[in-house]
């Protein structure tokens, strides 16, 4: 594997761009100059206007775009070890693009990335990778995916042109004065084989210039806190008395954020941080989560979403106004789409972008300039325009539930859940579903939610049943097994308070970029939870 090195936080400091949901501040953050001026927010305006402006020419120009790019990777690829066994030289169309680039997860990708591990050059992009990410994976452990210098500015500047598009439609420029926060991974990064590795939250905060530190919170040392509670009280009492205007994170960790800023101090964020105006979210869908977050905080604030990944920066809400994120499609990666339905068949149907149509679930697949080809990321999604590109994602490949048949995924239960919850006025914490499968004589099997309530509903049966029937009318094929008695109606087992986070804290994925799943088509996740319910 080669050699690997700790680098420590103090040693490996921050690097010269910048990235992550902080990166669009580059150029707008000033420091010793007086607060009142308002330099910052005066400044970001102009280019805000112009990021919008070029943002809005690309959504006419995306197929050709993509098509530029493809072109791209074929050059640069073709003279890498992958490029020469796939032939790539070769390769002028998108046809032929598809007959030598099969489909591959990670487990299929795994020995380039090992000989990259090794030390070799020129594997799957040209030279070696400056960064790995590393993220955990359900079936494959530990996953290594490349970050080259040609990709770092995906992920630098998708996320900033998220917050300038927002700044040029809304006028509000005045958070960047104030204070932001990014509920991260440490940014402490191993070497393998020279190679930095680490969280991708971490890898971006090594690009973080040094006068913008004034600005970031937690500091630096709280970040490099490896266990999340310490990490958090530390970022508690950091925050707690600073002018925070942009918060940003995965849904359940910002909550539980701000559960311990409103236990410390007995107030409302609102009253804590009277300037925070934008919340920034990614990395699972933000409906379960929305109502009580909004509630902590006490007054209504702009959202902004965001869909990164360890592969890429694949979109970001681009207008408060409008449906679904923007499909990032000019950012050095080409995208391929294949329904859902099809995803494990041995031909499964194969488009791109061009091609694609609104209302049909598509896995995603993405090729890169960090070389990755034909690299199924997991993830699902849904075009709900293709005038500009705006996608909705709806799940993931491998979180769903089809032990009968039924093919149920996250959007559907997520949909049925909230519906259910805004109808009889009540909060959702945290839940997941998974199947229960009767044994022979035992009688019939079914669904079996385990959800865990801010405050439960009056009469949970009822609510169980309004579930069910949300969902039947969501997924034909759950109602016909319903109808025809080869199920009964889905089972709600309530978890005591804080049962989630227990949970995630006994097997060590508490806080950071860790998420729960929220169903599953076996019981490995639910019969843990089963100590945990109330």
């Amino acid at each position: 594997m080669g050699l690997i090195s700790k680098l420590s936080c103090k040693k490996l400091g921050p690097g010269k761009p910048q990235a992550g949901v902080l990166a669009f501040i580059v150029g707008l953050s000033f420091n010793r100059l007086p607060e009142n001026m308002k330099i910052k927010s005066f400044l970001a305006k102009p280019f805000a206007s112009y990021i919008y402006r070029s943002t809005r020419k690309e959504m006419s120009s995306a197929p050709e775009d993509q098509e530029n790019i493809l072109k791209s990777l074929l050059k640069t690829g073709s003279k890498t070890v992958f490029g020469r066994e796939h032939h790539l030289e070769t390769v002028k169309t998108y046809e032929e693009f598809k007959a030598a680039i099969p489909l591959r997860d990670y487990e299929q990708f795994k020995p380039y990335i090992d000989q990259i591990k090794q030390g070799k050059h020129n594997i799957l992009w040209k030279g070696q990778p400056i960064y790995f990410a590393k993220t955990s994976g359900t079936t494959s452990g530990i996953k290594y995916i490349p970050i080259s210098k040609e990709s770092i500015s995906n992920h630098i500047n998708t996320a900033r042109n998220a917050l300038l598009c927002y700044m040029a439609e809304t006028g509000n420029s005045a958070f960047a004065n104030g204070k932001m926060i990014f509920l991260s991974g440490s940014p402490e990064l191993e070497r393998i084989a020279g190679i930095p590795t680490g969280r991708l939250s971490g890898i971006v905060n090594h690009h973080i210039p040094h006068y913008l530190r004034t600005n970031q919170l937690p500091s630096y040392e709280t970040n490099c806190i490896e266990e999340w509670e310490t990490k958090l009280d530390k970022i508690v009492e950091e925050t707690i008395s600073q002018d925070m205007t942009l918060i940003s994170g995965i849904p359940p960790w910002m909550q539980m954020y701000f559960d311990r800023l409103m236990a410390g101090s007995g107030k409302q964020i609102k009253d804590l941080f009277p300037n925070f105006s934008v919340l920034v979210h990614g990395g699972v869908n933000f409906e379960p989560y929305k109502d009580r977050l909004l509630d902590s905080i006490g007054k209504q604030v702009d959202t902004i979403e965001t869909y990164p990944a360890s592969e890429g920066f694949f979109a970001f809400q681009d207008s408060q106004q409008e449906e679904g994120l923007l499909l990032n499609s000019n950012s050095g990666i080409f995208f391929e789409f294949i329904p859902a339905s099809e995803i494990f068949q041995e031909r499964p149907s194969r488009v791109s972008l061009k091609d694609v149509k609104t209302g049909i679930n598509y896995a995603l697949i993405v090729n890169n300039n960090a070389g990755l080809w034909g690299y199924n990321i997991g993830d699902t999604l849904r075009f709900v325009s293709t005038s500009p590109y705006r996608i909705v994602v709806t799940g993931r490949i491998k979180h769903y539930i089809s032990a009968f048949g039924e093919h149920v995924i996250g959007e559907e239960v997520e949909y049925s859940l909230m519906k259910a919850a805004k109808e009889e006025g009540v909060q959702i914490n945290e839940f997941t579903v998974a199947p229960f499968i009767m044994g022979q004589g035992e009688g019939k099997s079914f669904h079996e939610w385990f959800v865990e309530f801010e405050q439960r509903p009056a009469d949970m049966h009822a609510f169980a049943r309004k579930v069910d029937s949300n969902l039947r009318a969501k997924n034909i094929y759950y109602d016909d097994l319903i109808s025809g008695n080869i199920l009964q109606p889905l089972q709600i087992h309530p978890v005591k308070k804080n049962g989630f986070i227990d949970y995630m804290k006994s097997i060590g994925k508490l806080g950071g970029q860790n998420k729960v799943p929220h169903l599953s088509n076996d019981r490995s996740f639910a019969e843990e939870l089963e100590k945990y319910s109330d």
